[in-house]
């Protein structure tokens, strides 16, 4: 059951007009929380949805995970299909967009699938993709799922990817948009750019790059264990993601 809710949009909320973003407070508004490991902040939906789309457009989320942007959307009057392969990710969803509130008239579709093969979406018919997929293994959403992209390493996962981006690439409307999170990873000390691996698969797929956002993490602070290891091995912490923003 969930607590009363309280506050339902984000205090004095402006949009973003540079390509560096940055949010200390996560979000708390609505039914949102931080028990998702790995989920975005709402701040970056809600800017997204208010910036590329308009009330009653479809939007897309194929990685929807902990809910976040299909709350967004609802809240924004946008109508929004949430995918995803996990079965527990999908009743968090659920639970999350279980709410009624005045003028929250956005209607949420929830479907199990993969982000590879959405044949139940039509070509053309998205107004706005709005997704952060995993990064590759760095956390795994589940034990057991053939299709669940987090457990592949960086090869395969770059593969899979492809098809992602072709498969977003068909179910967009012309000159509509698709904005994806992506972060990098470190292997063997040094930089995989994988963030920039995964926007190049969408520009082979036909996507034009739009804007590169910067988006500072904040829970990457230099103390304890990892200020140990990162003086010791000499590396930095890394604080950053891309948000990607593609047009079709």
């Amino acid at each position: 059951m969930q607590k009363k809710i309280t506050k339902w949009e984000p205090e004095d909320f402006e949009l973003e007009m540079i390509t560096h973003w940055s949010f200390p407070k996560r979000g708390d508004w609505a039914t949102h929380d931080a028990k998702w490991r790995g989920n975005w902040s709402p701040y970056i939906p809600r800017n997204i949805i208010l910036r590329y789309s308009k009330e009653n457009d479809l939007v897309l989320d194929q990685f929807a995970g902990g809910g976040t942007t299909l709350v967004e959307a609802k809240l924004l009057n946008r109508n929004i299909i949430g995918v995803d392969v996990n079965d527990v990710a999908l009743d968090r969803c659920r639970e999350k967009i279980d709410f009624e509130h005045e003028g929250a008239n956005g209607q949420v579709y929830i479907h199990k699938g993969d982000a590879r093969n959405l044949d139940f979406i039509e070509d053309d018919s998205i107004d706005l993709i709005c997704t952060h997929p995993p990064y590759a293994d760095i956390i795994k959403y589940s034990e057991d799922i053939d299709d669940d992209l987090s457990h592949l390493k960086i090869p395969m996962f770059l593969e899979q990817m492809k098809t992602v981006a072709d498969e977003s690439y068909r179910v967009l409307k012309k000159n509509k948009f698709c904005a994806v999170l992506m972060g990098d990873t470190r292997q063997k000390g040094c930089m995989h750019p994988l963030s920039f691996e995964v926007m190049k698969l969408f520009q082979d797929a036909g996507f034009t790059l739009k804007e590169i956002i910067i988006k500072e993490q904040h829970n990457c602070r230099a103390t304890g264990y990892w200020k140990t290891n990162s003086i010791k091995y000499n590396f930095l912490l890394i604080a950053h993601e891309y948000l990607f923003v593609f047009r079709k």
